[in-house]
């Protein structure tokens, strides 16, 4: 007895595993007395039995099918094994972890644009996440039907509808065309939340979605670069304070060179400077705390910053304070 039942025992585990598969389905043989179930880690057994569920086992490890098994089966539970035959069932290996997937726009989506009959080009990628969240929607709907799923299949009903709900959401609410990524957050969750609602019915969910940079032609980048440069440079103080403190991350201005030291000396120079003309027209305006050292006299010299003595010079650098 004991050899006959050894010839009729397998095992029944997911074969084809492979990191990007969501579902594998382990089918058309009969499941003899004997056998043993393999649950690996990550992966969810689903007992079906003519398309329903009988059972869903989480815990990864090694079960006997007879004794481990089928007592927790709804309509199975009662099942005896004969001595030249089985159980037809199926089961379906379902991989539980968070599948992470980069997509992108396939073409430029032209976005209506003010001054661009055409609409203006924009790309744009990102990173997107989902995992099985319903056994039940992805039975009815895909695997009754197919032995396996792959991710590589979700992506592709992913980036057939992507570019169109980027478009919605980048045109939502009247967003600076030549500014997107200070909206790439909200355009994100948008887009996440109508993409989960197509495939929650599959029994997939979003579990997140972001857009990581959205790139223009290359002329209008140039020209929004321009115009972020003549920006900085119209606010002269603010452009002073950002060279300076790019040349201090650099180690520029660390005293390890004397062309270094320079550049320190006539930066610090320049925004002393600054401070005492801001300090003159306060002075000027007659704020508090700004007496005149004698008319028409500012009391630090604009130059060196020195503290003026009421002298038409300053005693310091020699500059004509009038």
């Amino acid at each position: 007895m004991g050899f006959f039942s050894g010839q009729f025992s397998n095992v029944v585990e997911w074969e084809e595993w492979r990191d990007d598969m969501i579902f594998w389905k382990w089918s058309n043989r009969e499941i003899k007395k004997g056998s043993k179930l393999i649950i690996k880690p990550g992966q969810d057994a689903i007992f079906l039995y003519n398309g329903k569920i009988e059972g869903i086992f989480k815990d990864d490890g090694e079960y006997d099918i007879e004794s481990q098994i089928i007592p927790f089966l709804s309509t199975l539970k009662g099942f005896k094994f004969g001595f030249n035959s089985g159980m037809r069932a199926e089961v379906l290996f379902v991989n539980t972890k968070e599948f992470l997937i980069k997509w992108g726009t396939k073409a430029p989506v032209n976005i209506p644009a003010p001054g661009m009959p055409g609409g203006l080009p924009v790309r744009a990628n990102g990173t997107l996440a989902f995992k099985v969240n319903d056994y039940m929607a992805l039975i009815d709907k895909i695997a009754g039907v197919k032995q396996q799923y792959n991710v590589e299949d979700v992506k592709l009903r992913i980036t057939s509808v992507i570019d169109q709900l980027l478009m919605k959401w980048i045109t939502k609410e009247g967003k600076d065309m030549f500014n997107l990524q200070a909206n790439a957050f909200d355009i994100a969750n948008g887009i996440k939340d109508d993409l989960d609602m197509q495939v929650i019915r599959d029994g997939i969910t979003i579990t997140n979605l972001q857009v990581m940079s959205f790139n223009y032609p290359s002329e209008i980048q140039d020209m929004i670069n321009k115009n972020a440069a003549q920006s900085m440079v119209g606010d002269i103080g603010r452009y002073q304070q950002v060279s300076m403190t790019d040349a201090m991350a650099s180690g520029n201005l660390k005293g390890g060179s004397t062309a270094g030291d320079m550049a320190g000396m006539m930066m610090g120079m320049q925004m002393a400077g600054q401070m005492v003309n801001q300090m003159n027209q306060n002075t000027g305006n007659g704020q508090p705390g700004s007496q005149m050292a004698g008319a028409g006299i500012p009391n630090f010299c604009p130059d060196c910053g020195q503290k003026t003595s009421g002298g038409k010079f300053c005693q310091n650098c020699g500059r004509k304070l009038i």
